[in-house]
Formats: C-alpha cells, structure tokens, sequence
C-alpha cells in the first residue's frame, strides 16, 4: 500500500506541473532572457513560431483519432457502447467493456481524455495569450493574426466538447496557468458552453473558408459551423444548430460524392466498388475533387516526422488466428515473404479484433436493405473470408466453423475475435508500405475523417426533429441514404434513434460514438440495449456512468479548494 502512495503521488505532482510549465517572475534581478532553448518568449514572437505552435495543437489532437486505437481511443470511438466491445479479450478489464469496473477515479485509462484535453487547453491558452499581447510589428495584417488566434480557439473549444461531454461541470480555464496552482473549482457546464460558443463564433468569423486553408487539415470556417450546430443542438437551441449546419450545407462548395473518384479507380481489389468505398482510399481524403472533406485528421507517412494509422489492428479481425482447416492443414498460409508464410493477407492486414461490432451494428440496422444499401455491399464490409492453403480440401471455400467436429471450437473466439464482418474503410488492400512480413503489422497509412458532410446533414437532421420538423429531417437523411442506394425515410419514421442508427450505418468507426450517445442522452438506454457482449451483456452500465469520475490526481492535489466528485463514485 506505502509503493502504491508514493507512485500514486508521483502521478499528482506530475499532473500539476503540466499548468506549471512556464513560471514567470515579477523581480527584475530574476528575469532570464533564454537564448538557445525552447521559451514561449522565443517560440511566440514571429508569425513562423505561432504556426508552429498550432501545429503542436494539431498533433495533440491526433492522439484522439489514430494513436494507437487501444485503452484511450476506443473509449471514444465507442467500446462499451451499442456498437462494440472488446473482441480480442471481451472480459478484460484494461478496455470499457464493463463500466463498473473501468471507469473509477484511479483508472489513469478513464483520466486520459482530463489530462490530454487540459494539456491541450494549456497549450491553447500560452498561444492565444502570446497572440492577444504580441508586436503589431509581426503582422501583415489584422486578418492574418485573427485567422491564427481563430484556429487556436476552435480548438480550445474542440477540448471542452471532450470535457464536458464525458466530465459534466469542470474547470473553466481561459489564461495559461504559469504558476503552481492548487484552488480549481469545477465550472457549470452553461458556463463552459457559452466559453465554447464564444470561441467558435470568433472561429467562424475569422477563419479561411474552405479552399484557402494553407493546407491540408488547417481548420476552416466549415468546420468550425459544424461544430457551432452540434454545441447549439447541446444547448437546445436547435433553429441556431439549423442555421449553422447550413451555414456548411448550403454556403460553400460541399457537396456529397455520388461519383466514383480517385486512386482507387480501376482497382477494386474486392472484386468492386463505389463511391462510398472511394471516400476511404489512400489519398482521396484531401483531393480537391473531394467536395465532402471538412475536417480531415492528417496521417503523411512519407515526411519526416510522419506516422501511420493503427486502424486495421484495431478495427479487423484476427482471422490469421483461426488455426487449422477443418481437415488439418493451416487455415491461413498469406503471404510468401523471404521464403515463409506470414500467414498475414497483404489484402486485410494484420487486425487483433479489438473493436468487435455488436449484433445491432453487423446485423440489425441493415436489414430493411440488407442487398441494396451499398455500404453493406461485401467490398464495404467483408462478411466472407476464406481458407487459403491449397494442401488443404478447403482451400478457397468460406471459411465455416460449422464444419468443425462439436466441442473442438470457441465460439466466442471464432465469432467475436477470429471471424466477425470488417468494415474496410479501416483497412488499405494491397497498399502497406511497412513490415512486409506482417502485412503492415495492423498499420496502414490513410487519413482520417474528423468530419465530414454526411455528418453535417444528420445533425441538420437532429435539429430539425427538435423542432418538429419531421419533413425536413427526411429530406437531409435521404440526401445519404439516396446516395448509398438505401430507401428513402418517411417523416413519420425519423427520431433520435433512427438518425442514431443512420449515424452507425454512415459514420462507424468515424464519429466518436462515445460522445455521440452521451450528447444525445442516449448512452445507457442503447448500451442495456445492443451491447451484447458475451461476458458482459449491457456492459454493466448504470445510470450514473452518464459521466464519467472525475480523475482523483485532480482532487486530490487540489487542496486549496474542493473538487465534487461526479454522483455514484
């Protein structure tokens, strides 16, 4: 218990110096003027050193979307909600996979998001402050350092989202903390909401729109409307969520694709394709003809600095698991690298079966258009695998554990971890540029979507059933399920959940489910609901994991006020 303390103190200390990282003194005879090390008084001074501090904001963001998939993304990306759970180990305790055993004040797994996103708002706030008190000097203009400061605060603005989605009132922190400080008390959500709309209002004023960004991924005023309507759909004020998603919708150039592009073109590795397939091919993020990119997470493999996406580990099965064929023979032989069997496909990956799709996701929300919705078709999500051995009678035949003498197979592993459908958007057929004898051990290197106009529709969507405006709704939902070949919605039929199914059917393994149910209200009812994991069905959700516990480093260390734990903890 004495080891436990003191590590568990080492942790708190350190969490209190992130807001301590840069201490300043008034006494004249202490002031140092750095001259060969990092400083904000030597990196904030020039146009060239705020961009790259944004630049910094930008990597920090990252580490939500493609840092590994694993303890801290999935929670976000939905683990432990109506779309997934943990395949590869569903009964462990590292992963969401039961609430009353995951999230708890000392899970540093559930204090993750606290800590990345107020590290990120430090480092937002030294900027923003470094900008508002720079020489007038370094400026071309007012517009160029506006466009700057307005990057900064949308971002800002993008980490409460995080915050007060999963936390529920925390602490409102607009100037970067320079000193020790021990007295953070916790904000009424309303007033960190209208922190968030005061920032990206500034956004949308002063950001670039769409197409004069200096590059891809920058931020534009598009993105910045979006996310304006999701914060007013939050706040219940759904005609200003309406008139911002349009804002997006109707006042630039974007546009859904209804026609094939691309690199993708005259190489359908599946045996076809389309244009939903198209919209995840490596390299078609960021095309210009791409009318549908709003907000695009950079992965650039092929600079210094660059890294790669972790999403086929994370989101395919472990098919190269699965063990013998029926008549003995190795299941799976891939590939033949430097004399060897990888027993990797170069066409799948190397996937663990970390984010295993519940029934809902991989049977239930397709059903009414099971043969006509193309993003059920098989080169969308892969339903079929095969056995791959030609010494075997098998070889090239479906693989189905239903040929397997009874007894002699886990069901839970060939059906949740082993062999289950992969969407593969996740995954980049033939294109891994790493480890050749693991098929890119479970990285590739494509972009992100962070947003993108589908979504964009379905919160235009949302706010119109707020508003009883059930036709509305439909004319913005079928805007996606026209173009996916779906049928057409009736008003009638449109609520919450239908725009939340429609929302699986689009935006899986995009959209952070996590936020997404917890936004709507929507978390425990559809977790008790779909969550079927075989060990833990309804992953032991309970009313008060509405929020999550506020980390206890946070409450702790903070002793010259007092931090209120969240209810139930």
């Amino acid at each position: 218990m004495t080891k436990y303390i003191l590590y568990k103190k080492q942790t708190l200390s350190i969490v209190i110096c992130i807001f301590s990282l840069f201490i300043s003194c008034s006494d004249n005879v202490l002031v140092e003027t750095p001259l060969d090390f990092l400083s904000p008084e030597i990196a904030y001074n020039s146009v060239e050193g705020f961009e790259q501090g944004i630049n910094g904001l930008h990597e920090r963001v990252r580490a939500n979307y493609y840092y590994g998939y694993n303890d801290t993304q999935s929670q976000l990306y939905g683990i432990g909600t109506d779309v997934a759970f943990q395949g590869e180990d569903p009964g462990s305790t590292r992963w969401l996979n039961d609430y009353t055993t995951f999230l708890r004040p000392d899970n540093p797994w559930t204090s993750w998001p606290w800590n990345n996103e107020y590290n990120q708002v430090q480092r937002a706030n030294l900027i923003i402050k470094s900008i508002e008190t720079s020489s007038d000097e370094i400026w071309e203009n007012e517009a160029q350092k506006n466009a700057l400061l307005a990057e900064v605060k949308f971002f800002r603005a993008f980490s409460y989202r995080l915050l007060t989605y999963l936390y529920g009132d925390v602490p409102l922190i607009t100037e970067p903390v320079t000193t020790a400080k021990a007295d953070f008390v916790r904000n009424p959500i309303s007033e960190v909401f209208s922190q968030m709309k005061e920032d990206l209002l500034f956004a949308v004023s002063n950001l670039p729109a769409p197409g004069n960004e200096k590059a891809s991924g920058r931020i534009t005023q598009g993105a910045a409307w979006h996310m304006l309507s999701e914060l007013y759909i939050r706040t219940g004020e759904n005609q200003l969520a309406v008139d911002a998603a349009s804002k997006v919708i109707d006042g630039f150039n974007y546009k859904l694709m209804t026609q094939r592009f691309g690199t993708k073109l005259g190489k359908d590795i599946l045996g076809s394709g389309d244009v939903y397939f198209d919209l995840f091919g490596y390299g078609n993020h960021n095309l210009s003809e791409n009318t549908e990119a709003i907000w695009v997470v950079q992965v650039e493999p092929l600079i210094t600095g660059g890294g790669n996406n972790t999403g086929e580990r994370a989101w395919g099965p472990a098919y190269f698991r699965i063990g013998n064929t029926p008549d003995g023979f190795k299941a799976i032989l891939g590939e033949f690298v430097n004399g060897v069997y990888t027993t990797y496909s170069d066409t799948l990956g190397r996937s663990v079966g970390w984010f295993s799709p519940t029934n809902y996701l991989k049977y239930d929300i397709w059903k009414s258009d099971w043969d006509n919705d193309i993003r059920n078709a098989e080169h969308n999500i892969k339903r079929n695998f095969y056995y791959d051995n030609p010494e075997s009678a098998y070889h090239g035949h479906k693989i189905d554990f239903n040929l397997y003498p009874p007894g002699t197979r886990d069901p839970n592993k060939d059906t949740i971890s082993y062999i289950y459908p992969y969407w593969m958007k996740f995954a980049d057929p033939l294109n891994h540029f790493t480890e050749e004898a693991r098929s890119g051990g479970g990285n590739n290197h494509k972009d992100i979507y962070a947003i993108r106009l589908a979504e964009t529709l379905l919160l235009r969507a949302e706010a119109y059933v707020n508003l009883g405006k059930k036709d509305l709704a439909a004319e913005d939902i079928n805007k996606i399920r026209i173009r996916a070949n779906g049928k057409p919605v009736l008003p009638q039929d449109v609520d919450i959940d239908y725009i939340l199914d429609e929302r699986a059917r689009e935006l899986y393994g995009e959209e952070f489910r996590n936020i997404t149910l917890r936004r709507t209200g929507k978390l425990i009812e559809r977790t008790r609901k779909y969550n079927n994991n075989p060990k833990i069905p309804g992953a032991n959700i309970e009313e008060y994991h509405n929020l999550y516990p506020i980390p206890l480093a946070a409450i702790d260390l903070n002793i010259d006020a007092k931090i209120e734990q969240n209810p139930g903890y």
